[in-house]
């Protein structure tokens, strides 16, 4: 497998204070991207943090 086809599906995505979203990162697994969502939020600075996966694509889409 080479760079190109290394596949990152999970985000974790901030909110701040105003409602702003932010991409933080994307991770190869659910628990990876978890665990840095956690430690973020263990911070304790009033940010919102959570994971979310992308929407797969197909190549026969429209």
């Amino acid at each position: 497998m080479n760079d190109s086809t290394i596949t990152l599906p999970w985000l974790v995505i901030r909110q701040d204070d105003n409602g702003n979203r932010y991409r933080v990162g994307r991770y190869a697994t659910r628990a990876e991207a978890q665990k840095i969502a956690d430690s973020l939020d263990n911070r304790g600075h009033k940010q919102l943090y959570w994971v979310e996966r992308l929407a797969q694509t197909t190549d026969n889409a429209p």
